[in-house]
């Protein structure tokens, strides 16, 4: 095992944030496939992907949209690829499974509950919007329910564990964790599972050091080894999180997915500016930054040579 290795993956571009609240957010394939080459050279082992429509940047869940940049970041770099199965809050399961069951990825993210999905405070942050989708998205979520139930997440695991993938298990609340426990009990998945617990969005848990601490703990009783921790902490909370945890032996997500900052009132210009400043975090703490290999090794991943792209 790769001791004191932390595995940074960066999530380029996501489907919450729009093109009106940075001009640093890839939104054509080119612009994708670039700033993921750019993360991975910065040192991020993983990059976590979504595909958006090159015109106006709504998400885009068809495997169309992903080739491009999949081809081109394959050709180029040795990162571990990891696809979305979450798309868009607003898209069924059956859609946003589609890109991660056709390019048979080494890591697909899949979340593990149903929540509500707050996504409408940022409609005081921002006035100005260059599409129309982008104020609707938002405001529609005073009322959006994220659905992933019990048969939308066995509906992912059937369909995606024929292709070898493994997960990035995303969990926003406790509940998440025991929702996890139950397919692993199931014998649905298999160890080592790799837990994405998320802090600070609405609707699911806070990013308060507590709340760290109450994932983590609750993990180590449901799971014991048979897990790797990783953390995500929305917007301003993403490095205090990712220090945290990494001082806890975690390994951590950034990316202008999940914060779009890299200090107060200033915007990340890259997903590389933000993998750059979480890695001095990283080895401030004596710790050194994983290899896309030694990411493989920890995970047990399947290897690059068995991915369909």
């Amino acid at each position: 095992m790769a001791k004191n290795k932390v595995i940074i993956s960066c999530a380029i571009t996501g489907s919450i944030h729009t093109p009106s609240m940075s001009p640093h957010l890839p939104v054509t394939a080119e612009q994708i496939a670039s700033s993921a080459l750019e993360a991975a050279d910065a040192g991020a082992a993983i990059v976590h992907l979504h595909a958006r429509n090159p015109e106006d940047g709504r998400p885009d869940q068809s495997p169309e949209a992903f080739e491009p940049f999949l081809r081109v970041i394959k050709q180029s770099s040795n990162v571990v690829v990891n696809l979305t199965t979450g798309g868009s809050p607003y898209m069924a399961v059956e859609e946003r499974v589609r890109p991660a069951a056709k390019w048979r990825p080494e890591v697909a993210s899949l979340n593990m509950g149903s929540m509500n999905f707050g996504l409408f405070p940022m409609l005081k942050r921002y006035k100005e919007f260059k599409h129309a989708w982008e104020p609707a998205m938002l405001e529609g979520s005073h009322d959006l329910v994220f659905r992933n139930s019990f048969k939308d997440i066995r509906y992912a695991l059937e369909t995606l564990n024929a292709t070898g993938a493994r997960y990035e298990f995303e969990c926003y609340d406790t509940s998440h964790l025991y929702n996890l426990h139950y397919f692993f009990t199931e014998g649905l998945v298999q160890a080592p599972l790799f837990i994405q617990t998320c802090f600070g969005l609405l609707g699911g848990i806070g990013a308060h050091p507590d709340d760290v601490m109450h994932m983590k703990r609750t993990a180590d009783r449901l799971f014991g080894n048979s897990y790797r921790w990783s953390v995500l902490g929305a917007g301003r909370n993403q490095m205090p999180v990712a220090a945290m945890a990494a001082s806890m032996g975690g390994h951590v997500r950034v990316g202008l997915e999940d914060s779009l900052w890299v200090g107060a009132g200033q915007l990340a210009t890259s997903n590389a500016t933000q993998v750059h400043q979480v890695r001095k975090i990283i080895e401030g703490l004596g710790l050194e930054a994983a290899t896309a290999d030694d990411a493989r090794e920890i995970l047990s991943l399947k290897g690059g040579d068995r991915v369909g792209f």
